[in-house]
């Protein structure tokens, strides 16, 4: 502490001998002109003062500006298609993942047939959901391999289990979507189409029989499928242009 203040005197004391305005206005005796001197160095420090201040209004203003102008936003922005610097998509965009879709769903109902006899279906609604996070957007946290297994088995999971403590009811759907929520964020497994896996085995009758065998076989086992034409499908838009 005391080193501190020595240093901080020294400093003081060696400030006001150097500046050379402070060394001037010493010489002066006091004079009209030693007056004239303590204006222009009260003037000087006011000048100061004053640009300080106008740059931290200026500096308030941008952030008042910036905020005022982010609440100033439309409402309906997000009613509109997102803004993107990239070119429309060509035709090959559109055709190779709505091929893809459709040779999935074709195989899947193939199989129905086969499993029909068996009382099983592999062709469910998120599917549907899944082929489009697939296909349409691959590069998305929804179409990671880790996010779509770990959800759908999870969120499958939870369905039977709130199925089997609450029975069939609002009550079981309603703390199967929560779980399914809280599972997603705790796994950092994002895949919206897995939050809709406990609802659909709730409601589907049909499905009470799989019970736990519910939480890999329809959904995770088609997601294996759907996996193999999302390779096939990323082949051919990034080989097959036009």
């Amino acid at each position: 502490m005391a080193a501190q203040l020595m240093s901080t005197s020294f400093s003081y004391y060696y400030h006001h001998q150097t500046n050379p305005i402070i060394a001037a206005a010493r010489t002066f005796k006091p004079s009209p002109s030693s007056t004239c001197l303590n204006s222009l160095l009260s003037l000087q420090r006011f000048g100061v003062f004053q640009r300080t201040r106008q740059e931290k209004r200026r500096g308030y203003g941008v952030v008042v500006a910036s905020s005022s102008s982010n609440a100033a936003a439309p409402l309906w922005d997000s009613w509109k298609p997102e803004k993107s610097s990239a070119a429309s998509p060509s035709l090959s965009d559109i055709i190779w993942p709505s091929a893809g879709a459709f040779a999935a769903m074709a195989i899947l109902g193939k199989m129905d047939q086969i499993l029909a006899p068996k009382g099983v279906s592999m062709t469910i609604a998120p599917l549907g959901a899944v082929c489009a996070v697939l296909f349409a957007t691959p590069s998305s946290p929804a179409a990671r391999k880790y996010n779509m297994f770990m959800a759908q088995i999870g969120c499958a999971a939870i369905g039977v289990a709130a199925f089997s403590v609450f029975g069939p009811g609002w009550l079981a759907r309603s703390a199967a979507l929560a779980a399914s929520i809280a599972f997603m964020i705790l796994t950092r497994s994002n895949h919206p189409p897995a939050a809709s896996l406990p609802i659909l085995f709730i409601d589907g009758v049909k499905l009470h029989h799989l019970n736990f065998w519910f939480a890999l076989f329809p959904g995770a086992a088609a997601c294996i499928i759907l996996c193999l034409m999302q390779e096939v499908v990323c082949f051919l838009k990034n080989n097959f242009k036009f």
